[in-house]
Parts: C-alpha cells; structure tokens; sequence
C-alpha cells in the first residue's frame, strides 16, 4: 500500500467515525462510553494523518 493509498483510507476511516458519532449524538438516550471510544479513535486518526503530513 503506497503512502497517498493509505491516507485516503485513514480520511475514509476519520469521516465514517465522524458520521457515527453524528448519528450517535442524535439519539434521545446516547450511549456516552461508545462515543467517547469513538472521538479517541477519531483522534487517534487525525494525528496518524497529521504525521503524514508533516513527513511530506
């Protein structure tokens, strides 16, 4: 898997957990522990890419 590959799929990866917790947040009841899992792994994302784009 090339570089530009691989970010392409971690910003698919990024806005899919976005769009999750969206729909999440929408609920009447949200469930606050998988949402919090959900913006960690979000973020964790985000800095894997921000890494990329520093190193290019």
């Amino acid at each position: 898997m090339n570089i530009n590959s691989h970010v392409e799929n971690l910003n698919a990866k990024h806005a899919e957990i976005e769009d999750i917790i969206s729909r999440e947040e929408l609920r009447p009841c949200p469930d606050t522990i998988r949402l919090m899992q959900l913006k960690k792994k979000k973020l964790m994302l985000k800095e894997e890419l921000s890494r990329f784009s520093f190193q290019h």
